[in-house]
């Protein structure tokens, strides 16, 4: 059994059981399930911007408001309460935040490497949604992104690809929605769509995106060549099964100059250009 079979298992498990706790995931990156009554009240991951990364980048609060914040609540690690009542953030704005974050650490998960699934159970959970999501639902929207992103024509993984801006015709920049401006102030051969996720404060999923868009349209390079994005299905809640993924265009092959040449009508081997 594959560690997506796993997962896909376990959480059709905790909802079944009416699990409260946390299921806790071991691998690259790795996170944990906040679960009350059998649904997904919270979810926690590296590989996503939770809802405090993207308050304090989308300038509503500040770090030493969101710190003061946390000691009048208590040390609680999410002062929604505290957030309303200072007028940092209504209460419809803090559900929509943390319905995003929710779906967006999932989808991290689903699109990263998972070795193991602990259960963990505890008294009260940490919830953030508080009506909460069913466990293989939150995993076959996971699902449904990873297929999307495959499907683009430049595919990028979001904790792989490290783009650099490419040259732009001029007067391009005029056109640059802001998202795009900051991802072309970021990208600098160093940062994944992950990292570029948690500099800008957007969803991983939606930096990865349009990362794959931009480099499509020329926009973004990278200078090694992507690689195919696996797909995985859920099947039945039982388990997952691979998808076809969408191959990324090859390189070139390098051209060699330390071979003899060959004489003209000896054509043996392979030749030297971009595999079609």
């Amino acid at each position: 059994m594959s560690g997506h079979e796993h997962l896909a298992q376990a959480l059709a498990v905790c909802g079944r059981d009416g699990f409260t706790g946390e299921l806790r995931i071991t691998g690259t990156p790795g996170g944990v399930f906040h679960f009350g009554d059998g649904r997904v009240v919270a979810v926690e991951s590296p590989g996503a911007p939770g809802p405090e990364a993207l308050l304090l980048r989308s300038g509503r609060v500040s770090g030493e408001q969101w710190a003061q914040l946390v000691r009048e609540s208590g040390g609680s690690r999410w002062p929604a309460t505290a957030l309303i009542a200072h007028g940092y953030a209504g209460a419809a704005q803090l559900r929509v935040v943390c319905a995003l974050a929710l779906h967006d650490a999932a989808f991290a998960m689903a699109a990263g490497r998972v070795e193991e699934c602990e259960r963990v159970p505890t008294a009260e959970p940490f919830a953030q949604v508080p009506l909460g999501e069913p466990p293989l639902r939150l995993l076959q929207d996971a699902t449904r992104r990873l297929t999307a992103l495959a499907a683009l024509p430049h595919p990028v993984h979001p904790d792989r690809e490290r783009p650099v801006p490419a040259p732009a015709p001029g007067g391009a920049d005029a056109e640059l929605t802001v998202l795009r401006r900051d991802l072309l102030a970021h990208a600098d051969g160093r940062r994944t769509a992950r990292d570029l996720a948690f500099r800008v404060g957007r969803g991983v999923y939606t930096v990865t995106v349009e990362v794959a868009r931009m480099l499509d349209e020329g926009l973004l390079a990278c200078v090694e060549p992507s690689d195919p994005i696996p797909v995985r299905v859920l099947l039945d809640g039982q388990g997952l099964r691979q998808r076809q993924p969408v191959p990324a265009e090859p390189a070139p092959l390098p051209e060699r100059t330390d071979l003899p040449r060959r004489k003209p009508g000896n054509f043996f081997g392979l030749r030297n250009g971009t595999p079609k």
